[in-house]
């Protein structure tokens, strides 16, 4: 069994989580530049084998996509041409940002290091990931 990775890709920076190999515990990666990304990826799955890629989709309160979608929309089309054989999985990130910061604040971090926006989007990868380990214990259907 291999692990699940997920992005949250932003336009600069992109974190990046990935489970246990038996797909239990999301823990956060990297976060690396938004321009690195295609690159880190291919480095990570020489080394790693990875059987699905949850990347963050980020939709409005109504569930319209949000103005971020077309760059998340362009980083999906570069990642389906470079990794043609990966399976992926969009997952709604809507609220991700808001609990990392949560998370780090209850986690008792100092103000100073809650303010690294690094530490923030790995964070952000790490729930989005934990969020999809538990939908598909909940759905059996899912990978």
């Amino acid at each position: 069994m291999g692990r699940i990775l997920s992005i949250d890709y932003g336009r600069k920076r992109v974190g990046l989580a990935v489970t246990d190999p038996n797909q239990m515990i999301a823990n956060g990666l990297d976060t690396v530049g938004a321009h690195e990304t295609i690159e880190y990826l291919k480095n990570y799955f020489s080394r790693e084998v990875v059987d699905l890629v949850v990347i963050g989709y980020p939709k409005q309160m109504n569930n319209t996509p949000s103005e971020a979608v077309p760059y998340v929309n362009d980083f999906i089309s570069h990642f389906k041409k470079h990794f043609p054989g990966m399976n992926y999985y969009l997952m709604d990130e809507r609220f991700t940002s808001k609990m990392a910061a949560q998370a780090m604040i209850d986690g008792g971090l100092k103000k100073k290091k809650r303010q690294d926006k690094a530490l923030l989007d790995k964070v952000s990868a790490t729930i989005l990931l934990q969020s999809y380990l538990e939908m598909k214990d909940k759905n059996s259907n899912l990978k």
